[in-house]
This record gives structure tokens, sequence and C-alpha cells, in this order.
């Protein structure tokens, strides 16, 4: 009986799964926000007195950018490193979602004020308010949201070590891929069931977002009791604090470097395709403005089983060399379909996006459990910290150049068509343009990501990661 009072609570299955639940569900919230304006695209870019915000697909573009401009050029994914291996899982969480809450505030209110038109310039360059606004506060969500996902990653590994570790990010990165597909598909909804609002959508995300934070002060108090059962036992393991030449121990791994850009290179493959996809369906596929994000809502929906599924299968066979390299050459093949003109079918649409899901499931699911396999676990967070950084130049990068390449090379012509707008049928002129060359763009992405997913396999032959070996230790 004394023995099993004195059993630590990351060691009961249900305590364990308890506060997956609790972190995912935080994540959840979190990507929600980060994709719920890619179904607004077309809005977006609609005239003012049409009811949207009058951007060109170049300022739609240096809005999404803008996710990635305070991690990448302010190195503040890296000071998250630094603070999470620092101060821990407990202070870098809440310090996040707290981050997260502030950006979305401040991006609603940009969309949700016309400002009268009025611009200002920078750098050159003359920016709207509302768009200024709006990016500055993706900006700050973005610090948020990534720092709560290399903190989620810790968390993980601290309570799954040694057990179903790739099948909790598994479960973890589905949670997030069900708040990416309910963004893609549920905020155009949202949208058009208030007059075809942009600020409403966001205003929601926002109260989900702050439910988000509640559910991390629950994990909050869970981790401080397995503290407390960990000394009481005298079996804490003491992290040793940050010290700068952790970086340079880091970055003295070639499989650091490997899976750090497969890393940036799926993704920018990925999620900046998303942000254009609503757009995809509406150009390319004749599918209405209203239903353009039903069908890549599939796309994260479909990753919901089959991440823990592939996460399990190498928790428990292995192969995640492997798993990774699948996933790549399937991305190849998946845009070069979509690039083809005279594929312009709705069901081909579907089908691609299935088997896009399946290839986004097939790399995350083996690439985030793989990196405690390389990096020690002192050092996991700032390592977390670098990989998402690097990520973040594909995030913020992409989205601004698939944009100017639709501005610049992509116009086909444009048409006039009869919406809805505060309840009046109004005569919209929205610009048309031709996705060829951005699929062939996200394509050679796909075919990087095979040369390194190729080279991650030679290296852990040869330096024995155990990237291929099972994660569960019997």
């Amino acid at each position: 009986m004394v023995k099993q009072i004195q059993k630590k609570i990351s060691e009961s299955s249900t305590a364990r799964w308890f506060v997956l639940g609790l972190v995912a569900f935080t994540m959840l919230c979190g990507y929600f926000i980060t994709d719920m304006m890619s179904p607004l695209q077309d809005l977006l870019q609609t005239p003012v007195e049409g009811g949207g915000l009058g951007w060109t697909p170049g300022e739609y573009g240096k809005f999404t950018s803008a996710y990635g401009w305070f991690n990448v050029f302010l190195l503040m994914l890296i000071f998250g490193g630094m603070i999470l291996d620092k101060m821990g899982v407990r202070f870098t969480g809440v310090m996040s979602a707290a981050i997260m809450v502030i950006g979305v505030a401040i991006k609603w209110f940009g969309v949700s004020h016309d400002f009268g038109g009025a611009t200002v310039t920078l750098f050159g360059v003359a920016w709207g308010y509302p768009l200024l606004i709006a990016s500055f506060g993706y900006a700050v969500f973005g610090v948020g949201v990534e720092i709560a996902g290399i903190t989620v990653s810790k968390i993980i590994v601290r309570w799954f070590k040694g057990k179903e570790m790739a099948l909790a990010m598994g479960l973890e990165m589905a949670c997030a891929r069900i708040g990416t597909g309910l963004a893609i598909g549920v905020t155009p909804l949202i949208s058009h069931a208030f007059g075809d609002s942009i600020s409403m959508p966001v205003l929601m995300g926002l109260l989900l977002l702050c439910i988000g934070l509640i559910s991390f002060l629950v994990f909050v108090v869970m981790d401080r009791k397995l503290d407390q059962e960990l000394a009481e036992q005298e079996d804490t393991d003491t992290e040793e604090p940050f010290r700068f030449k952790d970086i340079f121990s880091i970055i003295k791994i070639k499989g650091f470097w490997y899976i750090a850009i497969l890393c940036v290179l799926f993704y920018s493959a990925v999620f900046p395709f998303l942000k254009y996809a609503p757009n995809l369906m509406i150009n390319k596929f004749g599918i209405s403005m209203e239903l353009s994000g039903l069908i890549p809502s599939i796309l994260p929906f479909g990753t919901i089983l089959l991440t823990p599924f592939f996460g399990n299968l190498y928790d428990r066979k292995g192969y995640g060399a492997s798993i990774m390299l699948i996933g790549a050459v399937m991305l190849v093949f998946i845009h070069a379909m979509f690039s083809i003109p005279a594929l312009h079918y709705w069901i081909v649409a579907l089908v691609l996006m299935i088997l896009l899901g399946i290839a986004f499931s097939l790399v995350p699911s083996a690439m985030w459990p793989s990196v405690p396999k390389i990096i020690p676990e002192n050092k996991l967070g700032t390592a977390y910290a670098l990989i998402f950084w690097i990520q973040n130049w594909g995030l913020m990068g992409v989205p601004y150049l698939i944009g100017k390449v639709l501005e610049k090379y992509c116009v086909t012509g444009t048409e006039t068509v009869t919406e809805m707008v505060n309840g009046v049928a109004t005569e919209v002129t929205r610009t048309m343009y031709d996705y060829t060359l951005p699929m062939l763009i996200f394509m050679g992405f796909g075919v990087l990501s095979i040369i390194f997913a190729l080279l991650l396999q030679r290296e852990d032959a040869r330096k024995h990661y155990g990237l291929q070996l099972p994660n569960i230790q019997k």
C-alpha cells in the first residue's frame, strides 16, 4: 500500500493522458487562431465597399508572413527556449499562452476598425492601419504559439519518456490539426453567419484561446504535484541551467541540422499551402467562397487518426527515418498533381487533400519524437527552440513569396459576382489567379525534403541514434 502511495503521478496512465489532454487542448486553440484567416483571404481582398479590407495578394502575404517576424528577427524563439530550460514548463507555458491572448486581442482590434483608410510608411513601404495592426498582433501571437509548441513538446517528453512518447506527440499534433481543420472549415461559415464579418471569427477565436489558457493552468496544478512527489522520493531529475555553450554543442550535431532542415522544408510545403488552399479551391476548382474551406479542412482532420497511428507504430515497431522519407515522397507527388492545369475537378482536389493528410501525418509523427534521440534531455528546450526558429524562416518567408508570385505572375483576369453584404445583394469584382507556379514551388520544397530525409537516414546508420528503433523501453 505504501509503495502504491509513493508511485509517481506520471506512472499513472490516467494522469498522464489527462495531462496530455489539457496541454493538447491549449494547442488546439492556438492553431485555430493560426489558420483562421486563410479561408477569409478572398474576403480580405474584397474592396472595402464590398465588405472586405481591400488587401492585395502581396498584402495578404505580408500579413501571413508576420507570424514569424519576431521569432526570426528578434530571436524570440531562441530566448523562449532559454527561458524554458531555465524556468521550466509551467512558467513558460503560462507565459506563452498569455502572449497568445494579447496577440489575438491586438489582431482583432486591427481587423475590426477601418481607421478611415489612413496609412503609415515604414521602411519606405506604405501600410494601411488595419494591415499593420493585424500583422503586429499576429506577430505577437506567433511568439506565443511557437514557444507554447516547444513547451508542450518538452512536457510530453517529461511525462511520457520511456513510454508512449510518439503516440502522445501524435495525439497532441492531432488535436492541433483539429484546431487547423476547424479554422479552415468553420471560419467562413461563422463569417457568413455574421454578414461576411472578418472580425467576428477572430473574436470567437480569442474567447476560445482564453479557455485554452485556463486548461493550461489546470495542468500547472498537476505538474506541481509531480514535482512534489519526486522531491519526496528524492528522485528529482534536476536539469542543468541554460548555458550559451549548449547552443554550440547542439549546432555541431549533423543529425540536428538534417532534422531541422527537413522540418522547415516539409512544413513550408504544407502550412503556407493551407493559407492559400481555400483561394486555390475558388480559382482552380470553382468552389464558392462559403464552401472553399471544406476540402482543405480534410487535411488536418485526416491527420487526427493517422498521426497517432503512425506515432504508435514508431513507438512499438520503429522505422522513424523511413516514415519521414515516405511522407516526403508523397508530398512531391501531391503538389505535382495540384500543378497540372487540366486537373480542375473538385473530386481531384478531394483525393489529393486526403493524400496530403496522410503525408502530413507521416513526417511529424516520426520527426518530433526523434529529436530526444539526437539531443540530450537537458538541452531539449533549446534544441526544439532552434528547430522552431529555423522552421519560422519558412513560415514567414514562403507565404510572402507565394503572395508576390501570385500578384506578379499569376493574375488571369477578374470576375464580378453577387454576394450578400450586410444583408444586401452587392456586386463584387474579384481578381482571379492561376496557381500552377505556386504549386511547383511547393513541389520543389518536397524534392528537397526527400534529399534531407535520406541524409538523416544515413546519419542515423552512422551514429546509431536509434531512429529506426522502437521508443517504448521494455
